[in-house]
């Protein structure tokens, strides 16, 4: 082989070597910044899952609807 053709391959092993790298780092610090709102997700399914009623209804409950009456004041 010529000095040329290995130093073409050596260069070339370096650049995919690096690349490499990068992706596997720019997956890992994509994962670090997802991994919390992931979590709050799963947080949250379990918790609808798991409520023993069901959703909470005070938040169909407007400020003027005690009575079950619309507009009659």
């Amino acid at each position: 082989m010529s000095s040329k053709k290995v130093v073409t391959a050596a260069v070339l092993a370096a650049v995919l070597t690096w690349s490499t790298i990068m992706i596997v780092l720019g997956h890992a610090t994509a994962a670090a910044v997802l991994l919390p709102s992931l979590g709050l997700l799963v947080q949250q399914i379990v918790q609808a899952l798991t409520a023993p009623d069901g959703p909470s209804r005070s938040a169909d409950a407007g400020p003027g609807s005690t009575d079950g009456r619309e507009g009659t004041r």
